[in-house]
């Protein structure tokens, strides 16, 4: 584990869950419940990564608002070095869902507009170069804009730093298109491989494959319950969750996965050891009602550890 800080910078805002309490009455009122959380998949990575050990440092845009005072709280929470950029006259970005009792959603709206003001200049401010020149890693995701990314992962690869990127959703994952070759990993699901393939590979020995002649020279596939697949330059890896017997809620599992596979990684693990390390992480999330479990420690992830299966070495 290095001693370095790891610079996050990407999606921090606010998660509103609502959960259907009977049958759904579509154009009705329906009974429920709401659950309210901060979220974001760089955020949840970063609070994982910080509850790990790493120093941790949050950069990402905010409105003066009392949602951008849930996000503060849970930063402050989880131990992360806090550095917003904040539009005390905008909204900080949001989440709000509603869910059916069986847990299928029946619609989301996505407020993320303030993140298309955290533009390319932002990073030429002379404190961002110094973050930057200085971070052991970059953790980024895709709620920024496409030209943010490239501009970061240029300035990163000028300093020497590796930038590691997740996908968020299938119509964000194209904003690291540009940048694909010089990113350290990126993790997404199959649909988001599938939009910078268009392929869904049955064999998992393939998905390294198909990514590589996509442009992207590392990274982590997940798979459902059919495994989690890690690629680099020099080899990949197959790894396949433990059964989880009291499924709490899949909410930042992937964000999770990213955070335990890069700690181990960080500290010179394998492909295939920091993919045990993040499906161990996952492991622990899901188990959770909250999308960052409040008992992720290296304690927590070196019980779960033990749950998961070798790696198996893919040709």
């Amino acid at each position: 584990m290095t001693d370095r800080t790891i610079l996050v910078m990407g999606g921090a805002h606010v998660d509103r869950r609502g959960r259907i309490a009977g049958e759904t009455a579509p154009g009705a009122s329906n009974p429920g419940a709401w659950f309210v959380e901060a979220g974001g998949g760089a955020f949840n990575a970063a609070r994982n990564l910080s509850r790990l050990g790493h120093k941790v440092r949050l950069v990402s845009p905010r409105g003066g608002d009392s949602d951008g005072d849930i996000v503060a709280a849970a930063a402050a929470a989880a131990g992360v070095e806090d550095t917003p950029f904040i539009f005390l006259d905008r909204a900080t970005p949001s989440y709000t869902a509603i869910i059916e009792r069986d847990g299928n959603l029946v619609i989301a709206l996505a407020d993320m507009e303030l993140y298309r003001l955290f533009s390319p200049r932002r990073l030429q401010q002379r404190a961002m170069r110094e973050a930057i020149d200085t971070a052991a890693l970059i953790l980024t995701d895709a709620n920024l804009p496409g030209e943010t990314l490239a501009a970061m992962v240029e300035a990163a690869k000028a300093s020497g730093v590796p930038v590691a990127g997740i996908a968020i959703s299938p119509a964000k994952v194209v904003r690291f298109q540009g940048s694909l070759s010089a990113l350290a990993f990126l993790f997404m699901n199959e649909a988001e491989a599938r939009t910078l393939t268009g392929e869904t590979p049955e064999n998992p020995a393939d998905w390294p494959k198909a990514l590589r002649a996509a442009g992207l020279s590392a990274g982590v596939v997940t798979r459902g319950g059919r495994g989690v697949v890690a690629f680099d330059e020099k080899g990949a890896a197959l790894v396949i969750p433990p059964d989880i017997p009291a499924l709490g809620d899949v909410t930042g599992a992937g964000d999770s996965l990213a955070s335990g596979f890069l700690s181990a990684w960080t500290g010179g693990a394998t492909v295939g050891e920091a993919l045990r390390h993040g499906v161990a992480a996952a492991a622990i999330t899901v188990r959770s009602p909250l999308a960052v479990a409040k008992e992720m420690s290296q304690a927590t992830l070196s019980g779960a550890l033990s749950l998961v299966p070798e790696a198996e070495i893919l040709s």
